[in-house]
C-alpha cells in the first residue's frame, strides 16, 4: 500500500471516528486513539512508524500557531502568573514526581533517565483538552490559563528532556547550566518568532491578496520553527510568538482575508489533530512487540502507578500554587482566589498527546530501557485521554463551572454593538445634512435609527419577544429571496460565479441577523 493510499485511508478513518465520537458524545481524540489501536490489530494492516522528528516538525508548528493566533493577548498578559506556574512550575514538578516514582519502583534506574521520562509525559496537550472545552461555555479565565499553558509548557518540557537525555548518555548533569540554557533558548526563540511574525505582517500589507496572505501565514509557522531550531533555540516558543504577533495583526487584514483564512486554518487544524491522534493509536502494536521480555502484570503495574502519579501530581501542585500567592495582600486584591471548582477543573484538564509520544520515540536507540519508557509514555497518553478526557465534561457540569447558555446576546456584546450603531448613525445624520448629496443618506436614516433602537432596547432589558419577531420576519424574507434566486438560476441559468457571490452574500446576511439577535452561538 502506497503512502498516498495509507494517507487517504487514515483520513477516511478520521472522518468515520469523528462521526462515532459525535454519536457516542465522547471527545474525538479519545475515539481516534482507541480507533487507531483497534486498526493496529487488524490482520494485514501495515505497521506505520511515526518518525518523531517528522511528527514534531510537521504537526506541532501549525497547531501551536493557530492556538496562538486565537489567544487573547490582553487576557494572556493578565493571567501570566498562573500560566507560568503551570507551564514552567507544574511541568518541572510533575517531571520530578515521575522520576521519583520510577526510582522507587526500579531502584537501579538512572536519575537522568527517570527525569527524561518525567519530561516526556509532563506537558498536557492543548488539542485534547480543546476538543472537550470547545463544546462548553467555561469562564474565560479558565480557558485563557489552559490555552496559555499549552503554548509554553512544551518548550519547558522539551528543554528539560534534551538535557536529561544528554546527561543520561554522558553521565553528568548540571542544573545551573540547564537553567541558563533554558533562558537563552526561550528568549532567543521568542526573538526569532517575533521577527518572523513582523515580516509576515509587513508582507501581508503589500500582498493585498487573500490567497497569498493565507499562504504566508501557513509558511510562517514552519519558518519560525525551523529558523529557531537551526540556531539551537526553542522552535516551540518561536512559533508561539509568531502566532501572537499574527493574532494581534488580524484587524489590519481585509474582512475577506480574515474570514477565508479562518476557514482554511479550521480545516488544517481538524486534519492535523485527527491524524495525530489516530497515529498515536496505531503505534501500540509496534510498542508491544518490543516488550515481550517483560511480564504483563509488571507492565500493567508500572503503567497504572505512573499514570496515577501523573494525574495526582497536577492536583498537588495546583492547589498550593493557587492559594500561596494570594496570601500576599497586593496579589489577593488584584486577583482574588478563584472558586475551588475552577482549580479542580484546571487540575483535571491534563490530557497528554503528540508531543509526549514524539519525544518518547525520539529517545536514542541506546538509551537505557528505551522500549519500556516508550510504552510508559504511551500508557500515560492513553490513561489521561480515556480517563480524564471522557470525564472532564461531566466534572465541569457536576461542579457547576460551566456558564449558562444565553438565548440572547450578552450585555457586553450589546454595549459594543451599540457603540458601533450610534457611531454609524451619527455619520449618516451628518451626511444627510449635505445639501447636495444628502437625499440618499436621508433614505437610509430610518434603517440606521431602527438598528440603534433595537440595540438600545437590548441594553435596557427589553422583552425578547420583539427580537424573536424581528428575527422571524427578516429570516423568512431572506429565505424567500434565496429560494427565488435558486429558481431563477434553475430556470434561466444565471452565471455560476455570479450565483455563488449572491448566495454567499445572503448567507452572510443570515449569519449577521442571527448573531445580532442572539439566536445562535458563535
Amino acid at each position: 500500500m502506497s503512502l498516498l493510499h495509507v494517507l487517504l485511508a487514515l483520513m477516511a478513518a478520521c472522518v468515520g471516528f469523528a462521526l462515532v465520537a459525535r454519536r457516542v458524545k465522547l471527545p474525538y481524540p479519545v475515539v481516534l486513539v482507541l480507533g487507531g489501536m483497534a486498526l493496529a490489530f487488524i490482520p494485514g494492516m501495515p505497521e506505520i512508524e511515526l518518525d518523531p522528528e517528522f511528527a514534531l516538525a510537521f504537526f506541532l508548528p501549525p497547531l501551536l500557531q493557530v492556538s496562538a493566533i486565537r489567544t487573547d493577548w490582553a487576557a494572556f498578559r493578565t493571567s501570566l502568573r498562573p500560566i507560568l506556574l503551570l507551564a514552567v512550575g507544574a511541568v518541572l514538578f510533575t517531571a520530578l514526581c515521575i522520576a521519583a516514582a520510577v526510582k522507587l519502583m526500579i531502584p537501579g534506574f538512572p536519575w537522568a533517565a527517570a527525569i527524561a521520562l518525567g519530561a516526556i509525559v509532563a506537558p498536557p496537550d492543548a488539542v485534547a483538552a480543546g476538543a472537550v472545552l470547545q463544546k462548553l461555555r467555561l469562564p474565560r479565565r479558565i480557558v485563557t490559563v489552559l490555552e496559555g499553558e499549552s503554548l509554553i509548557n512544551d518548550a519547558t518540557a522539551l528543554v528539560l528532556y534534551r538535557f536529561a537525555v544528554l546527561a543520561t548518555m554522558a553521565g553528568t548533569f548540571s542544573w545551573s547550566q540547564a537553567g541558563l540554557t533554558f533562558l537563552v533558548v526561550a528568549v532567543g526563540g521568542a526573538l526569532v518568532g517575533w521577527a518572523v511574525g513582523r515580516l509576515v505582517v509587513l508582507a501581508s500589507a503589500r500582498l493585498q491578496d487573500t490567497l497569498l496572505e493565507t499562504a504566508a501565514s501557513f509558511i510562517a509557522c514552519y519558518a519560525a520553527f525551523f529558523g529557531a531550531e537551526a540556531l539551537h533555540l526553542s522552535g516551540v516558543i518561536a512559533v508561539v510568538m509568531t502566532g501572537l504577533v499574527l493574532g494581534r495583526a488580524q484587524n489590519s487584514l481585509s474582512a475577506r482575508t480574515r474570514r477565508e483564512s479562518r476557514a482554511v486554518w479550521t480545516f488544517i487544524e481538524f486534519v492535523l489533530n485527527s491524524l495525530v491522534f489516530i497515529l498515536i493509536g496505531l503505534q501500540l502494536n509496534g510498542i508491544l512487540d518490543r516488550l515481550h521480555d517483560y511480564p504483563a502484570w509488571h507492565l500493567a503495574l508500572l503503567a497504572v502507578t505512573l499514570s496515577l502519579v501523573l494525574i495526582v501530581s497536577r492536583f498537588v501542585w495546583l492547589f498550593p500554587a493557587s492559594w500561596l500567592p494570594r496570601q500576599i495582600p497586593a496579589v489577593r486584591r488584584h486577583d482574588p482566589m478563584p472558586p475551588w471548582g475552577h482549580i479542580t477543573v484546571l487540575s483535571w484538564a491534563g490530557m497528554r498527546g503528540v508531543v509526549s509520544l514524539a519525544a518518547a520515540l525520539a529517545l536514542p536507540v541506546t538509551f537505557p530501557e528505551r522500549d519500556l519508557l516508550v510504552f510508559l509514555s504511551f500508557a500515560a497518553i492513553l490513561a489521561t485521554l480515556v480517563v480524564q478526557g471522557t470525564s472532564l465534561e461531566w466534572l465541569i457540569r457536576r461542579l457547576g463551572v460551566e456558564e449558562p447558555r444565553r438565548a440572547a446576546m450578552s450585555i457586553d456584546e450589546a454595549a459594543a454593538r451599540t457603540l458601533v450603531a450610534h457611531a454609524a448613525l451619527r455619520e449618516m445624520e451628518r451626511r444627510a445634512e449635505d445639501l447636495l448629496a444628502g437625499a440618499i443618506a436621508k433614505d437610509l436614516l430610518a434603517e440606521y435609527r431602527d438598528r440603534v433602537r433595537l440595540l438600545d432596547g437590548i441594553n435596557q432589558g427589553a422583552i425578547a419577544a420583539e427580537r424573536a419577531s424581528r428575527l422571524d420576519h427578516r429570516l423568512h424574507a431572506l429565505r424567500a429571496g434565496r429560494a427565488r434566486l435558486l429558481r431563477h438560476h434553475a430556470e434561466d441559468g444565471v452565471d455560476e460565479e455570479l450565483m455563488t457571490r449572491l448566495v454567499e452574500e445572503l448567507d452572510l446576511e443570515e449569519l449577521r441577523l442571527r448573531r445580532l439577535l442572539g439566536a445562535v452561538d458563535r
